[in-house]
């Protein structure tokens, strides 16, 4: 409490120094020159003053301040408890949004964060330019920590340090700098809720810096989400932030390689976005209003120069031109089912074509296979609220699954890549639906036949996913204006890729050792992991063999590499022709974290695609 209250001393406690002055718009709030930092901080009646210059106005009444400030008392006192000052404010601005932006200088700012796998005082007291006044309790923070951890104080800015596991402690198929606990330990801090920080300066160092660079942005993109929907109390002038700043430090001296600035610029605009479109009601984002998205980012490409396309196929369009996945899954919805393709040509020679295939349920009731009560919430596009898995049919589900996570995830990397100008052509194909329930919604024992020209007897209406998607990798196998060397779908598919490979990896199932090496490596150099599935699909096609049609949707036994099964029957609608390589990609354990989209695939697709700093 004595720190907190030292903080507010220079201001609250010498009347010479207070004066009196108004807001704009009737708004308020005591501002203290130590820290330069401002603070809403009501009366009863909800009044408040604005104590600025003393030279300015006339002084407040000192009865009047004390009466304030005894007001205030008790909640000052529960503050200093907790010793969290972002929490000040409880309620969340409606669109906190934070600005994230990388360079390398280090800004004065309210707040400090300094991040490493091993930090020294003397390197964190150079840049707070605070002295020796300060080296004490700065060498005393960093003893405080056992092993990998954080603290905070405050000098009187907020500074905090965040130790990351050593080297000697992280296992092959983990990131060697630990993105998953740089999250985490940002997460902890609160940035994406401070209403009193006007600005925070992260500094993150390592000798080998120039690596992961990209990585560490990703990591703290992710504990900065964009949407939220909470009322709030906070003015206008509170909530106004000045952003955070990011900037690298590798052997004492500043990164300053531009090319890296602008990869981590694009992966972390990629990640939020894809983060915001997983935290979006059902409401606000439904096929139409996705395919918005699109479009807008779309259009923003060409007008920047890019060699963008977009066409989109619609309702009943696409069960004439033959998509029968796409247009059964999405057929009982109130908003119809989209296809939707983009392309990109890069304005020089194209060293390969990649297509990736987005799977974009906005919301999985799980049709007439209905889910139950309790896994219906989370599935907005939604997120994994807790690890659920159910045994529907012969399928392990897992509800409360991010539905349309692996097509934001691939719409947000096209945007990187273009942005980047990355030579290679893309080919994004995302299918935009809702599994919903009306009287023409897909039954159990319903057969359809799909745009690969093969048919599908329904035995499971959840498992959706694989349907749509074999339509999107039809297409790409067969219809583009030229043949991809590479064609990549990403998933949010089966619980069942839990069990295989865990939460923090997503399984990849690859046709050629060269690719599935490939992915591995992306997933290592970007921080998105990955880990490989059993590529077997010889042993494993009876699994969906039918008396009636081509094929079933769902296994028959669900003990026999399900999360592969899954990705060989979209890999089945593959054009007869193509004998390129493809590569699926099972994301629904990554997708999701502390009821948080976390825009998992951004990252691991720019590795696959060989963007500056994946490496």
């Amino acid at each position: 409490m004595t720190t907190l209250f030292s903080l507010f001393s220079i201001d609250l406690f010498q009347k010479s120094d207070m004066t009196l002055l108004p807001s704009a718009q009737s708004q308020y709030s005591i501002s203290t020159h130590a820290g330069n930092s401002k603070r809403n901080l009501k009366n009863p009646k909800g009044s408040s003053w604005h104590l600025g210059d003393r030279k300015s106005y006339a002084r407040i009444p000192w009865s009047l301040l004390m009466n304030r400030v005894l007001h205030l008392l008790p909640s000052l006192i529960v503050l200093a408890g907790i010793h969290n000052m972002a929490n000040l404010n409880t309620t969340a601005p409606l669109t906190t949004s934070a600005t994230l932006s990388f360079s390398p200088t280090f800004n004065e700012a309210s707040e400090y964060i300094f991040v490493g796998r091993s930090l020294s005082a003397d390197s964190i007291v150079s840049k707070l330019n605070c002295g020796d006044a300060c080296r004490d309790i700065v060498e005393a923070m960093l003893s405080s920590i056992d092993g990998p951890g954080s603290a905070t104080t405050f000098l009187p800015a907020k500074v905090s340090v965040v130790l990351l596991p050593a080297a000697a402690n992280i296992t092959r198929n983990n990131h060697p700098f630990s993105p998953h606990k740089l999250t985490e330990a940002l997460c902890g801090l609160n940035l994406d809720t401070s209403g009193i920080a006007k600005s925070v300066q992260i500094l993150v160092s390592d000798d080998e810096m120039g690596r992961y660079v990209v990585p560490v942005a990703t990591a703290i993109s992710r504990a900065l989400p964009l949407y939220h929907s909470k009322s709030s109390e906070v003015s206008v002038e509170v909530a106004d932030d000045a952003g955070v700043s990011v900037s690298f430090h590798q052997g004492g001296a500043m990164v300053t390689d531009d090319e890296l600035y602008r990869s981590a610029t694009a992966v972390s605009e990629g990640v939020r976005m894809a983060a915001r479109l997983g935290d979006m009601p059902p409401a606000e984002l439904n096929p139409d209003t996705y395919s918005a998205e699109c479009r807008a980012i779309a259009s923003k490409l060409k007008s920047d120069g890019h060699n963008v396309t977009i066409t989109e196929t619609v309702g009943d369009d696409l069960k004439e031109q033959g998509y029968g996945g796409i247009f059964g899954v999405g057929q009982a919805a109130a908003q119809p089912p989209r296809l939707v393709v983009m392309s990109y040509t890069p304005a020089g020679e194209s060293l390969e074509h990649i297509a990736l295939c987005g799977k974009g349920v906005c919301y999985d009731t799980g049709g007439l296979s209905l889910k139950p009560k309790s896994g219906m919430p989370g599935m907005k596009h939604g997120e994994k609220r807790r690890m659920n898995l159910i045994l529907v049919g012969s399928d392990l589900i897992q509800f409360g699954v991010e539905d349309m996570g692996g097509s934001a995830g691939c719409l947000a990397a096209f945007q990187a890549a273009v942005t980047l100008k990355l030579p290679r052509k893309l080919t994004l194909v995302l299918a935009l639906v809702e599994n919903s329930i009306n009287q023409h919604a897909l039954r159990n024992d319903d057969i359809i036949t799909m745009k690969s020209g093969r048919t599908v007897e329904i035995n499971n209406t959840d498992a959706e996913g694989r349907l749509i998607l074999g339509d999107c990798v039809s297409h790409a196998s067969n219809s583009l204006d030229s043949t991809p060397d590479i064609i990549y779908d990403q998933a949010t598919l089966t619980g069942a890729q839990l069990v295989a490979v865990g939460k923090k990896h997503a399984g990849i199932l690859a046709k050629s050792k060269e690719l599935e090496d490939r992915m591995v490596d992306a997933g290592l150099s970007s921080g998105d992991l990955c880990f490989p599935l059993l590529y077997a699909p010889e042993l494993l096609k009876s699994e969906f063999k039918s008396q009636v049609a081509d094929m079933k949707n769902s296994v028959k036994d669900r003990g026999n590499a399900q999360c592969s099964c899954a990705g060989h029957f979209i890999e089945s609608h593959l054009d007869e022709s193509y004998q390129n390589d493809y590569v699926h990609c099972d994301m629904a354990g990554p997708q999701d974290r502390n009821e948080r989209a976390t825009g998992y695939g951004v990252a691991l697709i720019l590795g696959l695609l060989k963007a500056p700093g994946f490496c």
